[in-house]
Protein backbone atom coordinates (compact mmCIF):
# COMPACT_ATOMS: atom_id res chain seq x y z
CA UNK A 1 0.00 0.00 0.00
CA UNK A 2 1.31 3.27 -0.50
CA UNK A 3 0.40 5.71 2.38
CA UNK A 4 1.16 9.70 1.94
CA UNK A 5 0.81 12.07 4.82
CA UNK A 6 0.38 15.46 3.46
CA UNK A 7 0.86 18.60 5.85
CA UNK A 8 -1.53 21.33 4.25
CA UNK A 9 -2.91 25.08 5.32
CA UNK A 10 -2.22 26.96 8.44
CA UNK A 11 -4.29 24.65 10.45
CA UNK A 12 -1.78 22.13 10.29
CA UNK A 13 -4.09 19.72 8.74
CA UNK A 14 -2.88 16.18 8.16
CA UNK A 15 -4.69 14.65 4.99
CA UNK A 16 -3.93 11.38 3.79
CA UNK A 17 -2.93 9.55 0.77
CA UNK A 18 -3.67 5.88 0.90
CA UNK A 19 -3.76 3.85 -2.29
CA UNK A 20 -3.31 0.54 -3.80
CA UNK A 21 -0.66 0.24 -6.44
CA UNK A 22 -2.24 -3.07 -7.98
CA UNK A 23 -6.19 -1.67 -8.96
CA UNK A 24 -4.37 1.97 -9.13
CA UNK A 25 -7.59 3.03 -6.55
CA UNK A 26 -7.06 5.61 -4.08
CA UNK A 27 -8.64 6.98 -0.87
CA UNK A 28 -8.53 10.71 0.28
CA UNK A 29 -8.90 11.12 3.89
CA UNK A 30 -9.62 14.97 5.44
CA UNK A 31 -8.96 16.89 2.08
CA UNK A 32 -8.88 20.11 3.98
CA UNK A 33 -7.68 22.61 1.70
CA UNK A 34 -4.38 23.25 -0.57
CA UNK A 35 -5.77 21.01 -2.89
CA UNK A 36 -3.11 21.61 -5.51
CA UNK A 37 -0.26 20.32 -3.40
CA UNK A 38 -2.28 17.32 -3.00
CA UNK A 39 -2.70 16.45 -6.40
CA UNK A 40 0.34 16.40 -6.92
CA UNK A 41 1.29 13.26 -4.78
CA UNK A 42 -1.69 11.73 -5.93
CA UNK A 43 -0.34 12.26 -9.71
CA UNK A 44 2.93 11.04 -8.36
CA UNK A 45 1.50 7.60 -7.12
CA UNK A 46 -0.90 7.67 -10.91
CA UNK A 47 -3.78 6.78 -8.96
CA UNK A 48 -7.11 7.66 -9.23
CA UNK A 49 -9.16 8.71 -6.40
CA UNK A 50 -11.94 6.65 -5.53
CA UNK A 51 -13.14 7.74 -2.37
CA UNK A 52 -12.82 10.88 -0.42
CA UNK A 53 -13.45 10.02 3.34
CA UNK A 54 -14.11 13.35 6.36
CA UNK A 55 -12.90 11.61 9.83
CA UNK A 56 -15.48 14.51 11.04
CA UNK A 57 -17.43 17.36 9.71
CA UNK A 58 -15.11 20.46 10.94
CA UNK A 59 -14.71 23.04 7.72
CA UNK A 60 -10.50 22.41 8.68
CA UNK A 61 -11.01 19.14 7.18
CA UNK A 62 -13.58 19.32 4.72
CA UNK A 63 -12.88 22.72 2.44
CA UNK A 64 -11.05 20.82 -0.21
CA UNK A 65 -14.20 18.29 -0.43
CA UNK A 66 -15.85 20.00 -3.62
CA UNK A 67 -12.81 20.63 -5.71
CA UNK A 68 -11.67 17.02 -4.84
CA UNK A 69 -15.05 15.50 -5.61
CA UNK A 70 -15.07 17.68 -8.71
CA UNK A 71 -11.80 16.79 -10.35
CA UNK A 72 -12.17 12.98 -8.99
CA UNK A 73 -16.26 12.47 -9.37
CA UNK A 74 -15.35 10.47 -6.25
CA UNK A 75 -17.29 9.29 -3.21
CA UNK A 76 -17.50 11.23 -0.02
CA UNK A 77 -17.59 8.96 2.95
CA UNK A 78 -18.87 10.71 6.50
CA UNK A 79 -21.13 9.48 9.36
CA UNK A 80 -24.21 10.46 9.16
CA UNK A 81 -24.06 12.03 12.42
CA UNK A 82 -21.59 14.92 10.98
CA UNK A 83 -23.34 15.16 7.69
CA UNK A 84 -25.17 18.28 8.43
CA UNK A 85 -22.09 20.05 8.64
CA UNK A 86 -20.79 19.54 5.24
CA UNK A 87 -22.19 21.95 2.91
CA UNK A 88 -25.91 21.72 1.81
CA UNK A 89 -25.60 22.45 -2.00
CA UNK A 90 -22.54 19.97 -2.48
CA UNK A 91 -24.57 17.32 -0.36
CA UNK A 92 -27.65 17.83 -2.13
CA UNK A 93 -25.68 17.42 -5.64
CA UNK A 94 -23.78 14.45 -4.49
CA UNK A 95 -27.34 12.66 -3.44
CA UNK A 96 -28.39 14.23 -7.10
CA UNK A 97 -25.15 12.48 -8.75
CA UNK A 98 -23.83 15.77 -9.56
CA UNK A 99 -20.14 15.41 -9.27
CA UNK A 100 -19.68 12.30 -7.20
CA UNK A 101 -21.52 10.69 -4.72
CA UNK A 102 -22.12 10.41 -0.76
CA UNK A 103 -21.82 7.50 1.81
CA UNK A 104 -23.06 7.18 5.28
CA UNK A 105 -20.98 4.82 7.37
CA UNK A 106 -21.34 3.59 10.95
CA UNK A 107 -19.00 1.67 13.11
CA UNK A 108 -17.69 -1.27 12.03
CA UNK A 109 -18.67 -0.45 8.22
CA UNK A 110 -15.77 -1.17 5.76
CA UNK A 111 -14.33 0.17 2.43
CA UNK A 112 -13.03 -1.15 -0.15
CA UNK A 113 -9.93 -0.03 -1.71
CA UNK A 114 -8.69 -2.79 -4.31
CA UNK A 115 -8.34 -5.79 -1.92
CA UNK A 116 -7.95 -3.95 0.82
CA UNK A 117 -10.53 -3.15 3.40
CA UNK A 118 -10.35 0.16 5.87
CA UNK A 119 -12.70 -0.67 8.75
CA UNK A 120 -14.67 2.08 10.30
CA UNK A 121 -14.31 2.43 14.30
CA UNK A 122 -16.49 4.74 15.67
CA UNK A 123 -15.32 7.53 18.11
CA UNK A 124 -17.23 9.93 19.20
CA UNK A 125 -16.23 12.86 21.42
CA UNK A 126 -14.52 15.55 19.51
CA UNK A 127 -18.06 15.79 17.03
CA UNK A 128 -21.16 13.06 17.27
CA UNK A 129 -19.74 11.39 14.06
CA UNK A 130 -15.76 11.46 14.50
CA UNK A 131 -14.57 8.17 13.23
CA UNK A 132 -11.02 6.83 12.91
CA UNK A 133 -9.99 4.42 9.95
CA UNK A 134 -7.98 1.13 10.65
CA UNK A 135 -6.25 -1.04 8.25
CA UNK A 136 -2.75 -3.35 8.66
CA UNK A 137 -1.58 -1.62 12.25
CA UNK A 138 -2.22 1.83 11.24
CA UNK A 139 -4.91 4.31 12.75
CA UNK A 140 -5.61 7.46 11.08
CA UNK A 141 -7.10 9.04 14.16
CA UNK A 142 -8.46 12.64 12.91
CA UNK A 143 -8.67 14.94 15.56
CA UNK A 144 -9.95 12.47 17.68
CA UNK A 145 -6.17 11.36 18.96
CA UNK A 146 -3.18 13.34 18.70
CA UNK A 147 0.36 12.10 19.16
CA UNK A 148 0.49 14.61 22.02
CA UNK A 149 -3.36 15.88 22.93
CA UNK A 150 -6.45 15.14 21.91
CA UNK A 151 -9.16 17.14 19.76
CA UNK A 152 -11.24 19.93 21.73
CA UNK A 153 -14.30 19.07 23.03
CA UNK A 154 -15.99 22.33 23.66
CA UNK A 155 -17.40 22.75 20.30
CA UNK A 156 -21.84 21.56 19.93
CA UNK A 157 -21.24 17.98 19.48
CA UNK A 158 -18.54 17.76 21.48
CA UNK A 159 -18.13 15.54 24.67
CA UNK A 160 -15.27 14.86 27.03
CA UNK A 161 -16.36 11.65 28.90
CA UNK A 162 -17.69 10.40 25.07
CA UNK A 163 -13.80 11.38 23.81
CA UNK A 164 -11.87 10.00 26.50
CA UNK A 165 -14.15 7.23 26.38
CA UNK A 166 -13.58 6.55 22.92
CA UNK A 167 -10.16 6.85 23.52
CA UNK A 168 -9.39 3.99 26.20
CA UNK A 169 -12.18 1.29 24.67
CA UNK A 170 -11.47 2.02 20.64
CA UNK A 171 -7.89 2.72 20.25
CA UNK A 172 -6.00 1.83 23.09
CA UNK A 173 -7.32 -1.30 22.82
CA UNK A 174 -5.70 -1.96 19.73
CA UNK A 175 -2.48 -3.94 19.40
CA UNK A 176 0.35 -1.53 21.31
CA UNK A 177 2.39 -1.74 18.23
CA UNK A 178 -0.30 0.36 15.70
CA UNK A 179 0.56 3.54 14.54
CA UNK A 180 -1.44 6.17 15.57
CA UNK A 181 -1.99 8.92 12.31
CA UNK A 182 -3.41 12.03 13.61
CA UNK A 183 -5.54 15.05 11.93
CA UNK A 184 -3.03 17.44 12.92
CA UNK A 185 0.56 18.18 13.31
CA UNK A 186 0.38 19.28 16.85
CA UNK A 187 2.77 17.47 18.51
CA UNK A 188 6.72 17.13 18.00
CA UNK A 189 6.41 14.07 16.13
CA UNK A 190 3.76 13.23 13.13
CA UNK A 191 3.04 9.71 14.08
CA UNK A 192 2.71 7.94 17.45
CA UNK A 193 1.99 4.11 18.86
CA UNK A 194 -0.91 3.03 20.61
CA UNK A 195 1.89 1.92 23.39
CA UNK A 196 2.77 5.30 23.73
CA UNK A 197 -0.35 6.96 24.04
CA UNK A 198 -1.01 4.43 27.01
CA UNK A 199 0.80 6.38 29.26
CA UNK A 200 -1.43 9.63 28.53
CA UNK A 201 -4.21 7.38 29.75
Amino acid sequence: MIIEQILVTQMAVFCYLIGDPVSGEAVLIDPGGEVEKIFKVVEKHKLKVRWVINTHGHYDHTTGNEEVLKRTKATLVIHQADSGMLDKTLVKNLQSGKGGSIHYVKDGDEIALGKHKLKVIGTPGHTRGGICLYHDGRLFTGDTLFTEGVGRTDLPGGSGKDLLNSIRTRILTLPDETVILPGHHYGRNKTSTVKEQKQYF
